[in-house]
């Protein structure tokens, strides 16, 4: 059997008064998903537990078939499966966003979506100054990257820098055991960064300076049991990556896949269908409608459905049909313009072929479905 899983990460939305009380999902066009929902199977699934934090890591886990009660450790550690970066036993991972901190406010988790090019100089250049044996800077993509300590961090409390956004940060930095040190090496980056020739030149070309270091989600690596099939995972975001690395899965890049409005589509779908040419499963993961959510753009993230719809569900759809496949297709946790940051409620989904048909995908029509209620048990009722 052949199957592909189609996430659109962040699409669900909240019922928007300058949509007259729709969400995003219901005024996009989106035939494919659309059909998918009346011909298969549709519901709700909470891809988040109860009590756990809503991040793309956990609700990831849970869409792939893992308990993130029994699995997750923390972000930064699935990140680094994905980066190469060997953690040993006593050190701990980090997501080490680079961001823009004005007037002691969290101005942008992202520094304008600095560029990897000059984010990779940055990272060398803390690493150089800041950087020891018990220490280490790993550049990643974008903002993204990895900070790497030797010792007991993994139990501190730390916040995503893109649900802090506009607030301040003195009421966000890390606590417990081992936070003091982590607080000083922030304020350390900022002194570095901020006295760097390549954040100068970017403050006099009016653009956001990457002037601090924020980490969050530290943890040890988790040990996954191996995905029940073979297959492949494609992503532009190094989470994702790293969630398939671990599982056994193979990742494979796609050339201008970039987790943004602009990314490679038709590469995505294209390359999803060759993987199955030779293996059974594919797990695909698109970013765009989740990064609209975050920068609170509607306009942006009905054309990232729209997109997603189009340029990868429609022609997945009808490869799976004529290999006598199964396709899943879901966001893992909404993204609501309103919050601008992810939030626990359940999230609809649909698989074809089915018996549980809905009117439509949309989380309203969803409500007359299928519930899912530990939304790691999804992936074996869709590949059963």
């Amino acid at each position: 059997m052949k199957a592909a899983v189609l996430v659109g990460d962040g699409m669900a939305d909240y019922p928007l008064p300058e949509l007259g009380g729709r969400t995003p999902l219901e005024v996009a066009r989106t035939p494919n998903m659309d059909l998918i929902a009346r011909e298969g199977t549709g519901g709700l699934v909470r891809t988040i537990p109860d009590g756990m934090h809503p991040g793309s890591d956990v609700a990831n886990l849970s869409v792939l078939g893992y308990d993130p009660k029994k699995y997750y450790t923390g972000r930064a550690p699935l990140e680094a499966a994905s980066m190469g970066v060997e953690l040993s036993e006593d050190e701990v991972a980090f997501r080490c966003n680079l961001v823009t901190v004005e007037d002691g406010i969290m101005a942008d988790y992202s520094a304008g979506h600095i560029s990897t090019e000059e984010a990779r100089e940055l990272i060398s250049l803390l690493q150089r100054s800041l950087g020891s044996g018990d220490l280490r800077f790993h550049p990643g993509v974008s903002y993204r990257h990895l900070l790497v300590l030797r010792g007991g961090y993994e139990d501190l409390i730390t916040t995503p820098p893109h649900d802090i956004t506009g607030r301040p940060v003195e009421d966000y930095l890390p606590e417990g055991e081992g936070a003091d040190f982590l607080v000083e090496l922030m304020r350390a980056s900022e002194e570095v960064l901020t006295n760097s020739e390549l954040n100068r030149r970017r403050l006099a070309e009016g653009r956001k300076p990457a002037n601090m270091i924020w980490p969050w989600g530290g943890g040890r690596t988790p040990k996954l049991p191996p995905f029940p099939l073979e297959g492949g995972v494609i992503s532009a975001v190094d989470l994702v990556k790293g969630i398939g690395t671990l599982a056994g899965l193979e990742v494979f890049d796609v050339p201008g896949a970039t987790g943004y409005l602009d990314t490679n589509y038709e590469g995505k779908a294209s390359c999803a269908l060759e993987i199955l040419k030779d293996m059974d499963f594919v797990f695909l993961h698109v970013e765009a409608p989740d990064e609209a959510g975050h920068s609170g753009s509607l306009e942006d993230k009905i054309r990232a459905i729209e997109d997603f719809d189009e340029k990868v569900v429609g022609p997945l759809l009808e490869g799976i049909r004529k290999l006598g496949g199964r396709v899943l297709v879901l966001p893992d946790h909404r993204t609501p313009i309103p919050v601008r940051t992810h939030t626990p409620e359940p999230v609809p989904f649909a698989f074809w072929p089915g018996e549980v048909h809905i009117g439509a995908f949309s989380e309203g029509e969803a409500e007359s479905g299928l519930r899912v209620r530990e939304g790691y048990k999804l992936i074996e009722i869709f590949l059963r």
